[in-house]
């Protein structure tokens, strides 16, 4: 196999402690053996890539054990058959191995630990800082490459630009890129949301007003469009703007000139005008909510930001930019497992990047320096389960996706009860209301009963992800898994 580099197995089992080091010399696997009793002269150090723990006899040396691997958290553990309960807080817990051990998932749970290892985690390509253009614009995935052509275009320019796209996408990044990169670099950049600033107050905002103007007004004050002087104004969310407020703005952008509220003095417009919005201008316009003329002034030069969905291969580089912003404002270091960021890649983002950037922040503070798995995540993230190493020969060389899919696809049904094991139970059955009846009931069934009908709920409810229905069920997936074969549950269960 020659995976790891050196494995520690800590087994009071004299026995057992032989036959594992038999099996990973076997495998051609570096370990070192050792008893719980051994634990304080062990050097804990980055030359262990993973730990076998199995029986600890005397309970003194369990909780420095714990310990132990706890601070140590790049070492992925992997329970032997045995304190499987036990080891759940321990972050770096992978799974456990179950007898009779075989290759196949000796296997599976050395390829994980390789995955689990903090100094291996995702690995992204390092971003380029040579060139200061886009620095804060990060992907290399196709339609965000168009964006950038777009802005090497128009930049240089004086030409009005419409930026398009859904909220969170980074049309003000867009917007300060054209500004910093254009001749009027020098000059301020004057961002106003105009769907924050109340109807009455927005033409005072934007054009300022002289004393006495309305009440309140006890001095004269530059608006937005004077202070933006010589750069450029950005005016985000121009699809809140109000229809009287649209009248003024137009007239100020083929007139260039305006005066202030109060005031008859004609000011003279030196500024280069970026809108944004995330709403469907032509629907507006149909609508009559926005003003056509208006329109075609502004969307001289349209540029549309995708949505993260549509850029998902981007998110291994945003992951990385944000990790590296947060560090730099003093946030302790994470890291994401493969399977991690193969999760977060398979969600929808309906916040856009805000959202992964609000996300990342969470991790920080949850699980500062620490390795980051699937089942880290906030529920919503989690798309994959918690791998899981049982010698099933008919899952050998699919990935952890694959055989998500094909346990889903047959759900148990060519499972086989054992005597021991009850027969099937039908989910339609209705626990007696009213009191225990004459002839009394079978308690165990109708139990059994209310379960089967619970888990399938969870399993429709989670679209058949069977380690969010186990979250909504407040228990392990394993503990699950076990369920839905005790009872036979197929296919036609989960609909």
């Amino acid at each position: 196999m020659q995976g790891l580099a050196k494995i520690l197995v800590i087994e009071d089992d004299s026995q057992h402690r032989h036959d594992i080091g038999v099996i990973l010399d076997f495998v051609g696997e570096n370990c070192v053996l050792a008893t719980s009793k051994d634990v304080p002269q062990i050097k804990w150090d980055d030359s262990w890539e993973a730990c076998f723990l199995g029986h600890v006899h005397t309970s003194s040396h369990f909780p420095q054990i714990l310990e132990k691997l706890s601070v140590h958290n790049h070492i992925p553990v992997i329970a032997l058959a045995c304190h499987h309960s036990e080891l759940e807080s321990v972050t770096s817990y992978v799974g456990e191995l179950q007898k009779p051990l075989n290759y196949p998932q000796l296997s599976e749970a050395l390829r994980h630990c390789q995955e689990f290892l903090g100094r291996q985690g995702y690995k992204v390509p390092l971003l380029g800082r040579k060139n200061t253009l886009f620095r804060s614009m990060v992907g290399q995935s196709q339609c965000i490459q168009e964006v950038r052509h777009l802005i090497e275009q128009v930049a240089g320019t004086e030409a009005n630009v419409l930026i398009l796209g859904e909220s969170g996408t980074g049309k003000e990044v867009v917007a300060r890129n054209i500004h910093y990169h254009s001749p009027r670099r020098k000059g301020p950049f004057v961002p106003v949301n105009c769907g924050a600033i109340p109807p009455d107050l927005l033409e005072s905002e934007l054009f300022g007003h002289e004393k006495g103007a309305f009440t309140g007004a006890i001095s004269a004050r530059k608006g937005r469009f004077e202070l933006a002087e010589g750069g450029t104004l950005f005016l985000d969310e121009i699809g809140d703007m109000p229809m009287p407020m649209q009248v003024k703005l137009l007239r100020v952008l083929q007139e260039r000139c305006f005066e202030r509220v109060g005031g008859n003095e004609s000011i003279k417009a030196d500024v280069r005008i970026i809108a944004a919005t995330h709403r469907n201008l032509d629907t507006m316009i149909e609508n009559n909510t926005f003003r056509e003329d208006l329109y075609y002034r502004l969307n001289v030069f349209p540029i549309e930001m995708p949505g993260l969905r549509e850029r998902k291969q981007d998110i291994p580089l945003l992951l990385q930019e944000l990790l590296t912003r947060m560090e730099a404002e003093g946030g302790h270091p994470i890291h994401f497992t493969p399977r991690a960021v193969n999760s977060l890649m398979e969600h929808h983002w309906p916040g856009n990047v805000r959202e992964l950037a609000n996300l990342v922040e969470r991790l920080v503070i949850l699980y500062p320096g620490e390795m980051v798995d699937v089942n880290h995540l906030p529920t919503k993230y989690r798309y994959s389960d918690i791998p899981e190493f049982q010698p099933e020969s008919q899952y050998d060389g699919m990935s952890i996706e694959e055989q998500e899919q094909a346990a889903l696809a047959d759900m148990f049904s060519n499972f086989e009860s054992s005597p021991s094991e009850p027969e099937p139970i039908k989910a339609d059955s209705t626990v007696p209301h009213g009191g225990l009846p004459p002839e009394g009931v079978n308690l165990k069934e109708m139990l059994a009963d209310v379960e089967v009908n619970m888990i399938c709920q969870a399993l429709e409810a989670q679209s058949g992800v069977v380690a969010r229905a186990a979250d909504m069920l407040g228990m392990r997936r394993t503990t699950l898994v076990e369920k839905m074969r005790k009872y036979n549950l197929n296919k036609d269960d989960i609909r």
